[in-house]
């Protein structure tokens, strides 16, 4: 059993930054991790997507890409994401989710992902 439990959410302006973190203390062996988000009226969608055993495979939704950085600490048992120049249209709770089995190609196919933590709200302000 995966428990995940997110960290890190709070409110900036515009061009600001945060440092999102989820704990993941059961078993993400080999597994897909990602971050997700979900604005209100807006259906859930992927943001950034990494391989648990090799860091460098990572995949980034378009709007993200040069701004955010996903990582993971496998010491600590923690994924990360590190946020930059955050915009508005980033408001949203963010949820850590693990991908069950092997992870063949990094996914942000929210459908893929079973393991969910209650989210950390991120509000970006004009």
């Amino acid at each position: 059993q995966v428990q995940l439990e997110e960290s890190g959410g709070g409110s900036v302006q515009a061009g600001g930054s945060l440092r999102l973190s989820c704990i993941a203390p059961g078993s993400t062996y080999r597994s897909c991790m990602g971050w997700f988000r979900q604005a209100p009226g807006k259906q859930r969608e992927g943001v950034a997507s990494i391989d648990s055993e090799s860091p460098g495979r990572i995949r980034y939704a378009d709007d993200v890409k040069g701004r955010f950085t996903i990582d993971k600490d496998n010491a600590k048992n923690t994924l990360y994401l590190e946020m930059n120049s955050l915009r508005p249209e980033d408001t949203a709770m963010y949820y850590c989710a693990v991908k069950p089995g092997i992870c063949w190609i990094p996914s942000l196919v929210v459908s893929e992902y079973s393991h969910w933590g209650q989210g950390t709200q991120v509000t970006v302000s004009s």
